[in-house]
Order: C-alpha cells, then sequence, then structure tokens
C-alpha cells in the first residue's frame, strides 16, 4: 500500500491554460493525476498518450473534447475513456479532471501533434 497526500504531488503545468497535480506512484502500471483546463488544450493540434489508455473523470466544469472524427461534450460526473494512441484536444472555459492511466504515465509518452 502506498499513499501519497495532495501537498507531495508533483505540481505541473503543461501550458498557461492546463495545470496539473500528478500522483506517480511506485507502480509503473497505474497512476493517477489531476488537471484544471481553462482553454483550448493544447493551443493548437491535438495531444496523444503513446502507450497509456487514459481513463478520465470529470470533477468540475462542462466542455467537450475532440477527437478527429467526432466532438464529446462533457460535464461534471461523466467518465472518458481515450485509447492509447487516440488524438485529442481539450475545449472548454474550465474543467476539473482526474486522469487515470494504465500504464502509468510519463512526459516522454505524451506528444503534441500540430
Amino acid at each position: 500500500m502506498e499513499v501519497i497526500k495532495y501537498e507531495k504531488a508533483e505540481r505541473g503545468k503543461n501550458s498557461e491554460v492546463c495545470s496539473t497535480l500528478e500522483y506517480s506512484f511506485k507502480d509503473l502500471d497505474i497512476d493517477v493525476g489531476v488537471a484544471v483546463i481553462t482553454g483550448r488544450f493544447p493551443d493548437t493540434g491535438y495531444c496523444m498518450n503513446l502507450e497509456s489508455k487514459e481513463l478520465i473523470y470529470v470533477l468540475e466544469g462542462t466542455g467537450k473534447i475532440c477527437f478527429e472524427d467526432k466532438e464529446v461534450e462533457f460535464s461534471k460526473d461523466d467518465a472518458i475513456l481515450i485509447q492509447r494512441e487516440e488524438k485529442y484536444y481539450w475545449d472548454t472555459e474550465y474543467a476539473k479532471v482526474t486522469m487515470t492511466c494504465t500504464p502509468a504515465w510519463s512526459s516522454e509518452q505524451h506528444i503534441l501533434i500540430p
């Protein structure tokens, strides 16, 4: 068993509109983070995870997540599963979400696509 307290979570900022809290356990199979998104992320193009599936749970806010072939509106208490290598971007004025990744997320596997 392992616990990461809020005060010990790693704070990050992917852009001016996306701040994160990373709860990275020693377990390479799964992790969890929290993101606050206050605009389009990424600013242009798409983002994609090369290795992990991402399970998103919306804690607060509304918006849409846009894939190459569809747009999905979301609001509080919705869940979204993003498959490995699926291109997407966020379009929201405000959303706070949890992101559980399997295998565990790393910056090397997360890319931006113009």
